[in-house]
C-alpha cells in the first residue's frame, strides 16, 4: 500500500512537470529517479485517458489508477492469487506449511505467484485479522482454560442469601470453540469436575490444556518446572493429555481464553445480568442456552462459525474419551502409627506392620483407601465411616493377628466343642468383662487348662462350679488341682428341725 501510494504521488508530479511546466522527458526522469520510458508511459496513458493539468480536485488515487490502468489490463498483467481466508483455515491444521499449500495452490493455478509472494501477501492479509487470531494453532492440539472475573449471584429462596458463582471458561485453539458452565467455587473439585464436563462438551480430548496457575491446578509455580497438584496430574493420566501451566505474570501465554472470557463476558453474563436464578442448575441451563448462540454465531472476517469451524477442524483431530468415566481422587501424605495404623477423616485402618513409623500416601476415593509406599500398592481399604479400627489381619505380625481379630463369640464356639457346661461358664465369665484384653486373658486360661487337662475334666470342673456358685478362673483350676472334677457331687446335707418351737419358723415360712 506503501509503495502504490508513493507511485502514484510521483505520476501526479510527472503530469504537473511536463502539461503545466512543459519539462522535458529527460529533465523529469533525472528529477524524479525515474527511468525516461516511464515517463513516457505515464504521459501517454494519460493522453490516452483524456487528462489534463490541473487534474479534476475531486479525482483521488484510486479513481486516477483506475484512468491510467484500467482493471482490464491490470488483470492481465496480475498473476492470480488464493484465497487467503481458506488458506489460513488450511494453516490450522497438523503438518501444514505454506510451501506445500503453495504447491497444491499452483497446481490449479500454473499462472499463479510465486512462493517468496505467496508467504509475503499471507502474512499481510493475516495482520488485519484479530489479534487473538494471529497464532496458528494446530487442529485438537490445544484448549485454553480459565475463569471469568465476573461472578453471578444466585438467590437461596429460603433464607435470601445470595450466593455468588464462578464461570469456567475453556476455548479450543483451533476453531475457538467455546465451553463455559458455572461453578459454586475455585476449588479443586469444581476445578476437576469443570474439565470433567468440557471433555464431554467437546465429545473428545485435546493433547495439552493450558491452564492458568492457580492453587488448584499448580502447587508450585515456575518458568521451568512447575509443579502440578497430584489429582489434576491424575485427572491428565486418565485422560493421556498434558497439562502445560503458563508462565508466572505471562497473560500472553493464553492470550486466547483471555480474549474468550472477554467473549463468554460480553455475549453470555451481559445478557443474564438482569435476571435472578435460585439454583446453579438453573444458571447452568441458561448459560448453555447462549453458549450454542455464541458458537453458532458467524465470523465477521472469515467464513463459518465456531461450530462449524469445530466440527470440520477441531473434532476429528480430538481423541475419543476414555470407556471408563473419571473417578474424583484424593491423594495424601501420612505416617503409620506405632499401633500400625494410619487416620483418615477420623477412621483409623491398618497397614502392614513393616511400615510402622514410615511415611506413606494415599489414594483416597469416594469408596476405596489405597496405600502407597514408593509408588507401590501395598493395601487396600474399603472406605467406612465408623468408629471401630477397620484392621487387615494379613497387616499384623503373626504373634498379634490373634489378639487383634478377637472376639468373644469365636470364644464361645471353641467353648460349645468342649461341652455346653463349659460354654455356660465361659458367658458368664465374659459377662462380667468390661474390656476385650479381660475377656481375651480369661478365655486363653480355659484354653490353657483344657490343654492341660483335657476337655474331658475341664467340662467336669465347669460344671462343678456352676453347680456351686463359683464364677471365678481360680475357682476352676482349683477343683483341677485338686480333682474334684473326678468326685461325684454331694448331695445337699441341710435338715429341717424335727421340733417346733415359737422362735423356729420352718420352711413354709418363707412361701
Amino acid at each position: 500500500m506503501a509503495n502504490r501510494r508513493i507511485a502514484m504521488r510521483k505520476i501526479r508530479q510527472v503530469l504537473r512537470l511536463a502539461l503545466d511546466a512543459g519539462v522535458s522527458r529527460r529533465s523529469i526522469s533525472r528529477s524524479l529517479g525515474l527511468s525516461r520510458d516511464v515517463v513516457t508511459d505515464y504521459l501517454t496513458r494519460a493522453a490516452a485517458a483524456g487528462l489534463t493539468w490541473p487534474l479534476p480536485p475531486d479525482l483521488d488515487d484510486a479513481q486516477l489508477e483506475d484512468r491510467l490502468f484500467p482493471q482490464l489490463a491490470i488483470n492481465l498483467l496480475r498473476k492470480p492469487e488464493p484465497d487467503w481466508a481458506v488458506i489460513h483455515q488450511e494453516m490450522k491444521r497438523k503438518g501444514a506449511t505454506l510451501q506445500v499449500l503453495h504447491e497444491e495452490f499452483l497446481a490449479d493455478q500454473p499462472h499463479g505467484i510465486g512462493y517468496s509472494l505467496f508467504c509475503e501477501r499471507y502474512r499481510d492479509w493475516a495482520k488485519c485479522l484479530k489479534r487473538y487470531l494471529r497464532q496458528v494453532h494446530i487442529a485438537g492440539e490445544r484448549v485454553f482454560v480459565d475463569y471469568a472475573g465476573p461472578t453471578v449471584g444466585i438467590l437461596d429462596p429460603e433464607t435470601g442469601e445470595m450466593r455468588k458463582a464462578q464461570i469456567f471458561v475453556g476455548i479450543l485453539g483451533a476453531s475457538n470453540y467455546t465451553f463455559a458452565e458455572a461453578h459454586w467455587s475455585q476449588q479443586l473439585h469444581d476445578w476437576i469436575a469443570a474439565h470433567v464436563r468440557m471433555f464431554e462438551f467437546f465429545g473428545g480430548v485435546p493433547e495439552v490444556v493450558v491452564c492458568d496457575n492457580l492453587k488448584s491446578a499448580v502447587t508450585k509455580a515456575s518458568r521451568t518446572e512447575p509443579k502440578l497438584h497430584p489429582i489434576y496430574q491424575h485427572l491428565a493420566d486418565h485422560y493421556t493429555m498434558l497439562i502445560i501451566p503458563t508462565r508466572p505474570r505471562k497473560p500472553k501465554d493464553k492470550a486466547k481464553v483471555e480474549n474468550a472470557v472477554l467473549v463468554v463476558e460480553r455475549w453470555i453474563l451481559f445478557r443474564l445480568r438482569k435476571r435472578v436464578f435460585t439454583s446453579l442448575a438453573e444458571l447452568n441451563a441458561a448459560i448453555m442456552e447462549l453458549l450454542v448462540d455464541l458458537n453458532n454465531r458467524p465470523f465477521q472476517r472469515i467464513s463459518g462459525s465456531r461450530r462449524s469451524q469445530f466440527e470440520e477442524i477441531d473434532l476429528p483431530a480430538l481423541k475419543a474419551l476414555p470407556t471408563e468415566p473419571f473417578e474424583y481422587t484424593e491423594f495424601r501424605k501420612a505416617v503409620v502409627g506405632l499401633d500400625g495404623c494410619f487416620d483418615v477423616d477420623g477412621q483409623l485402618y491398618s497397614a502392614p506392620y513393616t511400615l510402622s513409623r514410615k511415611p506413606i500416601e494415599l489414594r483416597i476415593t469416594a469408596n476405596v483407601i489405597e496405600v502407597l509406599h514408593r509408588g507401590r500398592r501395598v493395601a487396600s481399604h474399603e472406605r467406612t465411616a465408623g468408629k471401630d479400627p477397620v484392621i487387615d489381619p494379613q497387616h499384623l505380625q503373626t504373634k498379634d493377628r490373634y489378639f487383634g481379630m478377637w472376639v468373644a463369640d469365636q470364644e464361645l464356639a471353641w467353648a460349645a466343642t468342649v461341652g455346653l457346661r463349659t460354654k455356660e461358664f465361659l458367658e458368664h465369665l465374659l459377662a462380667g468383662k468390661k474390656f476385650k484384653e479381660q475377656g481375651y486373658r480369661a478365655a486363653g486360661a480355659l484354653k490353657r487348662m483344657a490343654k492341660e487337662y483335657g476337655p474331658e475334666r475341664l467340662e467336669a470342673a465347669c460344671s462343678r462350679a456352676l453347680s456351686i456358685g463359683a464364677s471365678s478362673l481360680t475357682s476352676v483350676r482349683s477343683i483341677l488341682n485338686t480333682g474334684l472334677d473326678r468326685q461325684k457331687a454331694p448331695e445337699s446335707d441341710i435338715q429341717e428341725a424335727a421340733f417346733h418351737h415359737s422362735n423356729v419358723r420352718g420352711s413354709g415360712y418363707y412361701h
